[in-house]
């Protein structure tokens, strides 16, 4: 638990909280306990300690959010490995990318931008790389998309806009961007050598999400850094490069010039902050966004379903595979996938490309390819939201074997044919068929960002059961809401250890409860049995009922009608 203190009162009171509310927050912590003063004395069940001096400065990746990597160890991890920078360097002097390059710098997510702290030492930054004359590499493609448009405000009052327009950071608008896959296009000459000399191409932003085939299709991995840092790879151009060690560029008079020389100071962070941040800035963006005065009373509470629209659709929840029974019996897999399968995997929220079933989608409904947005924005249109469905490219079905060798992409195998093919191929093939189907996988099965369309995708696609070593648990509850049952295996027990291959059928047996023992049996081509105890991982009495209802929308329509008829 951390405190309420002065910090608190004075933060509220810079973003423009009313004097009652601060007020108010101020009293209520007092009285309760819940003021700094008053917890001298708690006593707490366990204590952790944690050394200021050791923080240092840090990155993320360079697939998982999760993954620390400080900036001191760039070197020893054989990230900006020195051999590979040297010929990148050679190579960038006969006008090529180097290796590493980085593609993308941008500062974005609201997460990040909404500390001015954060955006005023980017600025700072960059004021201080301007007057060196220190420029950003010519393939890096800068933005700056601030969660709010109090950034630009305060950034105005300090001078310091202008400062990041100079490197290329201008704003390009105020809501997600290259933190959800839309960086938009690259320059066609950096895409095609990208292309034609498979480069190792990368993105830093100061985002919060960096899975794999999330940022961007031609950077092949991601690093979230703070905004100062997204500025100072930009200046770098490759991720080949120890950002705390190696020479940046040099000034006007030959000097090196390194990250030390660049990074602002605590004291010159709060200066502006001080003088620049104002509440009135917060006032003069947030008090007309809750004007309600303008809003006009619809003609009818029934929204006008329009049937060509490829962002609002309405959704079929209450037919085809969501209204028909689970059989439970005879389940074919769609996919027997590896450990850490993320909600990017299982529906991307990223750009939507020509080449994938969505993007053919849109053409068809004729929406020219500059249109196409995300797959994100599209998530209200279920028959574009369905084709994003395991659409991500860098996903690793093992049953997609080619010639022996697993393929890395958005494919299934359709069987008893045993062909590989794209994976909304194989979909559309299944729910034509009325085949039910399982999914198989490793542990930690819907890390990442809880989105709706990881569970929703699944079931519109006829999927009744997924097992695996382990779930998310944001995840695991979106399954139990969509009416897929989540079954979990025993300790000891994978889908490697049991040797499945994607020719086998599957069938539960046992009634669900929370988290009973259930039986996996699976009927092997050969014709052999294998008994599999399984956990049910529905987890309170509340999730049986909401799962034998069909999900959570059946359950609240029975209470609802229970409810009229009583």
């Amino acid at each position: 638990m951390f405190y309420i203190d002065q910090q608190t009162i004075d933060y509220l009171k810079l973003t423009g909280r009313e004097p009652e509310q601060v007020a108010l927050v101020e009293q209520y912590a007092k009285t309760t306990g819940l003021w700094a003063d008053a917890l001298v004395s708690a006593e707490y069940e366990r204590v952790l300690t944690f050394d200021l001096s050791s923080v240092v400065r840090n990155m993320a990746g360079p697939s998982n959010p999760h993954k620390r990597l400080p900036t001191s160890a760039l070197h020893e991890r054989g990230i900006a490995d020195q051999a590979k920078l040297a010929a990148g360097k050679l190579e960038e002097g006969e006008g090529l990318m180097p290796d590493g390059a980085v593609i993308i710098a941008a500062i974005t997510s609201c997460t990040n931008t909404s500390n001015p702290r954060n955006v005023v030492a980017a600025g700072l930054l960059a004021k201080k790389a301007n007057a060196l004359g220190l420029l950003r590499k010519p393939w890096v493609k800068t933005s700056f998309a601030p969660g709010s448009k109090v950034a630009k405000l305060y950034l105005e009052e300090s001078g310091l806009l202008p400062e990041l327009e100079q490197l290329g950071f201008g704003i390009v608008g105020y809501a997600c961007t290259t933190c959800n896959g839309m960086s938009g296009a690259l320059d066609p000459v950096i895409q095609q050598e990208i292309i034609d000399r498979d480069l190792y191409a990368t993105a830093v932003l100061s985002g919060n999400r960096n899975f794999d085939g999330r940022i961007h299709p031609y950077a092949k991995q991601a690093f979230l850094a703070s905004p100062p840092l997204v500025v100072a790879y930009a200046i770098a151009g490759t991720v080949r490069f120890d950002i705390e060690q190696d020479v940046l560029g040099t000034d006007q008079a030959g000097n090196p010039v390194t990250l030390k020389d660049l990074w602002p100071s605590d004291e010159e962070i709060d200066a502006i902050v001080a003088a620049s941040v104002k509440p009135e800035q917060f006032k003069q963006i947030y008090i007309p966004m809750f004007d309600l005065g303008t809003i006009e009373e619809a003609e009818s509470p029934l929204y006008d379903w329009r049937p060509m629209s490829t962002y609002i659709r309405r959704p079929p929840y209450w037919e085809g595979a969501l209204a028909g029974e689970r059989t439970l019996k005879g389940m074919r897999p769609l996919a027997i996938l590896p450990d850490n399968i993320t909600t990017d995997h299982l529906s991307p929220s990223n750009a939507i490309q020509m080449s994938s079933a969505a993007g053919e989608y849109l053409h068809k409904m004729g929406l020219p390819e500059e249109d196409f947005n995300s797959y994100a924005t599209h998530r209200g249109d279920h028959l574009t939201a369905q084709r994003a469905t395991f659409a991500n490219k860098e996903l690793v079905n093992e049953m997609a074997v080619v010639d022996g060798v697993v393929k890395k992409g958005s494919l299934a195998r359709v069987e008893p044919e045993g062909t590989v093919m794209r994976m909304w191929e194989a979909i559309e093939t299944y729910m034509n068929r009325k085949q039910n189907l399982i999914i198989v996988a490793g542990a930690d099965y819907g890390q990442g960002s809880s989105r709706d369309w990881a569970a929703k995708g699944v079931r519109l696609a006829g999927v009744e059961v997924i097992v695996a070593e382990g779930f998310e648990r944001i995840h695991r509850t979106n399954l139990v809401g969509m009416g897929v049952l989540p079954v979990e295996f025993k300790p000891g027990t994978t889908r490697l250890t049991l040797g499945l291959d994607g020719t086998e059928t599957y069938d539960i047996q046992g009634e669900p409860a929370p988290r009973c023992e259930l039986t996996l049996v699976i009927h092997r081509n050969n014709g052999e049995v294998t008994r599999v105890p399984v956990i049910c991982r529905l987890d309170t009495a509340a999730e049986v009922k909401v799962y034998n209802a069909g999900g959570v929308l059946q359950r609240f329509a029975q209470d609802f009608l229970e409810g009229a008829v009583a």
